[in-house]
């Protein structure tokens, strides 16, 4: 049989969960591994992670297979921004950056709801909303973020060069005292806060003391931003969810990350609200943040859009998961896991990948399974002949 190719993903419906009105931010510190966040306790990440959970969680796509992906930082922002991996994304590294915007962000999700949502960005970085989020091009329906606090690393006049980048650490404290003040008096429905200097403070130090330091120091950073926080829901009819993540680990020596040992691909989340069994069933990964945004803030996500998801939402309820591929022959056993015994399933296929070049793909029923099923085997000479095949096994809408 010639080589097929195949895509799992799972369709889950959007809810809100609250009666007042939903925000959420998510903060990402750059090349934070899960142990050292586990050794040191920051405090507010902890008082965080109190009132929800925390959990490690993965990046780096699957070893060895199709959505194998760089521990690198720009394409760990991705899989959170989109909820997929490279192969889907082509976010391949920090330079000559190529997003595939047909795979939207999470800031496209929130600017074509129904509703005006407000969105904010905070950050050293231009590329992470120029290229990245890709505001104001045409692949990304000219789409615009509303608060914006970022390009500091282009201002040499104000943060000269120091030794050590410790410039950088100069402009988190400007981007966390923005972003804190923004949330107090804007109070975007949807922000992302971003904090460089964790990780250059690991590729100059290493593990020990000095990289430490500025875990600390991003933790009370991150403090301002969690009281702003929390003086919007003391002060206003607000709930709101707060996602604090890094975007990859890091080698044994602390110094650098992009492959794919166990110390670079685990990262962590933590989170100020319930969390469903997924949280903490091993298998977290860091692209099931915007899922997890995207139930939370109610947004409504286009079938196709959310077909092409990788991640899955860790609050409210949730099934299948580790979805999986062997082909033989003419055959291919479809096989997931689940966290209930409750649910049936419909299982569809595409036989083409027209959603990557911004056309629209066909989906073709397979069929419907009853609960308790979790295997299926596909018989590929009832289908179209194709060398790229793609599934979906869908959930029934959870309520």
């Amino acid at each position: 049989m010639k080589r097929v190719f195949f895509l799992f993903v799972m369709s889950l419906c959007c809810m809100t969960l609250w009666s007042k009105t939903s925000k959420a931010i998510f903060i990402i510190i750059d090349g934070v591994p899960a142990d050292q966040i586990e050794q040191l306790k920051p405090a507010t990440i902890y008082e965080i992670a109190g009132q929800g959970g925390y959990a490690r969680a993965y990046t780096g796509g699957e070893i060895g297979r199709y959505s194998e992906t760089a521990t690198i930082s720009a394409i760990g922002y991705t899989n959170l921004l989109t909820a997929t991996w490279y192969n889907k994304h082509n976010v391949g590294g920090n330079d000559n950056l190529k997003p595939n915007y047909n795979y939207w962000t999470i800031f496209r999700i929130a600017k074509e709801q129904s509703r005006n949502f407000k969105t904010g960005l905070y950050s050293s970085w231009t590329d992470n909303r120029t290229v990245l989020i890709g505001e104001g091009k045409p692949e990304t329906n000219n789409l615009k973020i509303d608060y914006v606090k970022d390009g500091y690393d282009l201002d040499t006049i104000r943060f000269p060069h120091k030794d050590d980048y410790y410039h950088v650490y100069d402009i988190d404290e400007v981007v966390s005292k923005e972003a804190a003040k923004s949330i107090r008096e804007d109070a975007p429905d949807m922000s992302w806060v971003y904090l460089w200097y964790t990780d250059d403070a690991g590729h100059f130090k290493g593990n020990g003391k000095y990289f430490d330091e500025y875990v600390m120091k991003a933790d009370g950073q991150i403090k301002r931003i969690w009281d702003a926080v929390k003086y919007r829901e003391a002060n206003f009819d607000e709930e709101w969810m707060v996602i604090v993540t890094t975007d990859h680990g890091r080698e044994e020596n602390g110094c650098g990350h992009g492959g794919q040992s166990e110390r670079e691909r685990t990262t962590w989340i933590s989170t100020n609200v319930p969390v469903n069994s997924h949280f903490t069933s091993g298998r977290l990964a860091i692209m099931d943040i915007a899922p997890s945004i995207c139930r939370y803030m109610g947004f409504e996500v286009p079938q196709a859009v959310l077909w092409e998801q990788d991640g899955m939402p860790f609050i409210g309820k949730t099934d299948i998961y580790d979805l999986q591929t062997f082909p033989c022959d003419n055959t291919i056993e479809l096989s997931w896991k689940s966290y209930s015994k409750n649910v049936p399933v419909t299982v569809y296929v595409a036989v083409d990948n027209k959603f990557r070049d911004g056309g629209k793909d066909e989906w073709i029923k397979v069929t419907d399974l009853p609960a308790g099923k979790t295997k299926y085997t596909v018989d590929l000479q009832n289908l179209p002949a194709s060398k790229f095949y793609k599934f979906v096994v869908r959930l029934p809408e959870i309520i």
